[in-house]
């Protein structure tokens, strides 16, 4: 019996070495160069940002609750309203406002970020989800930004 089992496990990984893909050719391997090169160079920092203040109330997928925290991901409010999206980053955002056809009114409090780290967290807010805007977010374009 054992030397049946033996002798078929060893049949089947000869005949399964013949019928998978050569484990040694550089095509089964991730080139990591290309992968690191496919994400966007602007995810990182603000991937980090966004886990630390952003997460706890929009949610890990930018949804939101769908009814006291907006979406991020698919939202209008964000590709229409560039300006204001980054002043509520920057300084919080309080009063009504509409999303996606949605009326929110609570209140998001300022984070006490620098320009560049709210450039960031923009940044992978608008190349995330479903959002896919290419125009960047600077750190100046972040200090314009008043009250």
């Amino acid at each position: 019996m054992f030397t049946t089992k033996l002798f078929l496990g060893f049949g089947l990984f000869v005949l399964g070495s013949f019928s998978i893909a050569n484990p040694f050719s550089p095509d089964n391997y991730i080139d990591l160069n290309t992968e690191i090169a496919v994400v966007s160079k602007f995810q990182s920092p603000g991937k980090e940002i966004y886990a630390d203040f952003c997460m706890q109330c929009h949610g890990a997928n930018g949804k939101g609750d769908g009814k006291n925290f907006p979406p991020l991901a698919g939202s209008d409010w964000l590709k229409t309203k560039r300006n204001q999206s980054i002043a509520a980053v920057k300084f919080g955002q309080s009063g009504e406002i509409v999303v996606n056809k949605i009326k929110y009114n609570s209140s998001m409090p300022a984070m006490g970020l620098t320009n560049q780290e709210v450039a960031d967290v923009m940044n992978y807010i608008m190349t995330s989800w479903s959002n896919k805007q290419t125009k960047i977010v600077t750190e100046k374009e972040v200090a314009a930004i008043k009250k």
